[in-house]
């Protein structure tokens, strides 16, 4: 009896330790810039049949044929509707997937290989979520789409694997970031129209863990969610637009983590952006000019149980008390006062016809400007709400085209709202946005009688900004972004206002005032360096899980310039490296010369940093100077007896660095005073000496 049990044990170890492979009957062709296909597997026989960390799906194979790989989307569907991604949008123009297979252990990713991908690699998603107790038996997807046109292949053959060493799912518990959870019952998220499904939030508050079991606590309802982006739309990890809705499918003003409570939000997803922050950093300095531009929370994001890493949520440009803050516009105001605002337009891609009209002056090579209707959009405009903002604009170009374009009185400043075009200009600028002026660019009007005139703004789209593109010299710290036509000739093109309004001298003299103001305060290097560092910190913890579910840290994703960082320290170093370099060359070419409303004491506190605060042996006083002048430094004690002279010498302009050694039987432990004296001032900060 115990021998026929042991052989009836052995015979079934045999039976589940055996890879089970199930190999598709047909392939087909893949369309150009067409719909995701299909290319079906049915497994039947599957033993054991249920599929989890024990006995699961190990390896996918395949072979495509197509030219320019990066064109294509891979995924697999399981049985139960799960998906994941295979390999998306990777290769670049190379041919071909040959006897490619994806297996969860093997040592180089999809991500770093090279077309034609013959041999193991890593998957770009995480095929363990497959393993999640289902049964295997069933109707297995390959799921391939084109993305772009002019390049065509064929799914040939493939096949899948089971056995003992399937893939694990991605281990994510908690975060130290709010967490959002989407579950849309197994549904993919189209491009358009929304698709209703359920969202919850998790966020316990300041400081406090979130855990991934914890209760639906900040928001917990239904979303119309889509996809949403353009050039970003091919990468693997997706953006998406979403909408608050009530229990009925209902649009629905909702308070998210404390952004100010609305129906229409963005989860952006910052794939080509390896710091993860540039967007949410030219954001902060819009709003830190006092110009609005969107809230944002960073979060991570669990779409049907699998990781989707880090994200932004963010509110959605629009109408608004709390966003665009100008009158409603309903399609009665027809006339008069009613009629004048408030409009938001951009120079833009185009939404299809009817949804821009084009200006009679195009871009210095002859490319066409278009402006796109934001509000009201296509569809709710009327006729002579059409007619009144393009006859507007038409205004601001003709009389910027004109001789007397500068008059005071009669010119330019009559229409546009100029500060804004200055504050707008300084961070196109100072992020060398290679996408700044020609594409994502608003303006926005409101009624003649609440000012009327034409404003620049909000700011949108920064993630191929600030050293994040390999065109147009979008990695370069030197050059204007405004100019880039001259550049980057054709495609899209900014048009001729900012040329135009730099050929007034008055302009560029508040231009320069403007940008003397903001370098002591936002744009003083070390405010920038210390926001930078504050993010990276915070998200520590989350970009090591980040780069596990896309591991492009260190391998080129478009656009990146070069050299690409290997690391998440480095990217950090990289972009404050860049940022220096920028600011110094915006310091030396900045047109104009500002004659008033500038303090000549050069400083002002919130440009003053002194790091580390507690000190022990020494530390690093870094401040900005519009010009060289005569500085004293000298510590005192809190009875005004000073205890250390610094320095008395003259310092140069622009950022200057000072360091303090300091001895420890000369300087005791407790707290003491730092003041900087010139002869326009003293600046003072409170200091401590640790034990």
């Amino acid at each position: 009896m115990k021998k026929i049990t042991l052989l009836t044990i052995l015979v079934f170890t045999f039976l589940i330790a055996r890879a089970q492979t199930y190999t598709s009957t047909s392939g087909g062709s893949i369309p150009d810039a067409g719909p995701q296909l299909s290319f079906p597997i049915t497994v039947s026989g599957l033993t054991p049949s249920t599929i989890d960390t024990v006995f699961g799906l190990e390896t996918v194979c395949f072979t495509i044929t197509h030219t320019w790989d990066a064109d294509l989307s891979i995924k697999l569907q399981a049985p139960d509707g799960t998906i994941v991604d295979l390999s998306i949008a990777n290769g670049g123009d190379g041919d071909n997937y040959t006897s490619t297979c994806l297996n969860a252990y093997a040592s180089t990713s999809i991500v770093t290989g090279t077309a034609p991908f013959t041999g193991v690699f890593k998957p770009q998603g995480f095929i363990g979520a497959i393993n999640n107790g289902q049964n295997g038996n069933g109707e297995w997807n390959l799921l391939v789409q084109d993305s772009y046109g002019l390049d065509t292949g064929s799914v040939m053959d493939w096949n899948l694997t089971f056995g003992n060493s399937p893939a694990k799912p991605f281990s994510f518990k908690s975060s130290n970031l709010p967490i959002v959870v989407v579950n849309t019952a197994g549904m993919s998220i189209p491009n358009e129209p929304k698709l209703q499904v359920q969202m919850g939030i998790i966020y316990n508050g300041v400081g406090m863990r979130n855990y991934l079991t914890d209760p639906f606590n900040n928001y917990n309802n239904n979303i119309g969610i889509e996809t949403r982006g353009s050039s970003s739309s091919g990468f693997p990890q997706q953006s998406y637009g979403f909408e608050t809705r009530d229990i009925n499918g209902t649009q629905h003003d909702t308070i998210l983590l404390g952004m100010p409570s609305e129906h229409d939000w963005i989860l952006y997803a910052p794939y080509d952006d390896k710091t993860c922050m540039r967007n949410v950093l030219s954001y902060d300095i819009a709003n830190k000019t006092g110009r609005y531009a969107s809230r944002t929370k960073f979060c991570e994001l669990v779409i049907n149980g699998q990781y989707q890493g880090i994200y932004v949520l963010e509110e959605k440009v629009k109408r608004d008390a709390n966003r665009i803050n100008i009158s409603k516009l309903l399609p009665t105001d027809i006339t008069g006062d009613q009629l004048t605002g408030g409009y938001i337009i951009k120079v833009d891609r185009d939404d299809g016809p009817g949804s821009f009209w084009t200006s009679p002056y195009p871009a210095d090579d002859g490319t066409l400007i278009n402006f796109v209707f934001d509000y009201p959009q296509n569809g709710t405009i009327v006729p002579q709400q059409r007619a009144y903002i393009q006859s507007y604009v038409d205004t601001v170009e003709n009389v910027l085209a004109s001789s007397t374009f500068a008059d005071p009185t009669n010119g330019y400043r009559k229409y546009i709202g100029v500060n804004t075009f200055i504050d707008y200009f300084i961070l196109n600028e100072v992020s060398k946005n290679v996408d700044g002026y020609r594409l994502s660019t608003y303006f926005y009007k409101d009624k003649q009688s609440s000012g009327g005139k034409l404003k620049a703004g909000p700011a949108w789209d920064y993630n191929l900004a600030w050293w994040n593109a390999n065109y147009c010299e979008g990695d370069l710290s030197s050059g204007w972004a405004w100019n880039q036509g001259t550049i980057c000739t054709g495609g899209w093109q900014g048009n001729f206002w900012w040329r135009r309004l730099l050929e007034d001298p008055a302009y560029t003299a508040d231009l320069k005032c403007r940008w003397n103001e903001l370098r002591l305060t936002t744009l003083s290097i070390p405010v920038l360096n210390n926001f930078v560092d504050s993010i990276a910190s915070y998200l520590n913890e989350a970009q090591a899980r980040h780069f596990s579910a896309w591991p492009i840290l260190g391998v080129y994703t478009w656009p990146n310039p070069s050299p690409i960082p290997a690391d998440y320290p480095g990217e950090i170093t990289a972009l404050k490296t860049w940022i220096h370099d920028r600011i110094t060359w915006l310091d030396a070419n900045m047109p104009g010369t500002c004659n008033v409303g500038i303090n000549e004491n050069a400083m002002l506190e919130n440009n003053v940093t002194v790091f580390p605060n507690p000190f022990n042996a020494s530390l690093k006083i870094n401040f900005y100077l519009l010009h060289k002048e005569k500085l004293k430094i000298d510590l005192t004690d809190l009875l005004g007896k000073v205890v250390k002279v610094v320095a008395e010498k003259e310092f140069t302009e622009g950022d200057n660095t000072v360091e303090i050694s300091i001895n420890n039987e000369e300087i005791v432990s407790g707290m003491y005073l730092l003041h900087i004296s010139s002869n326009n001032g003293t600046i003072v900060k409170k200091i401590t000496k640790a034990e």
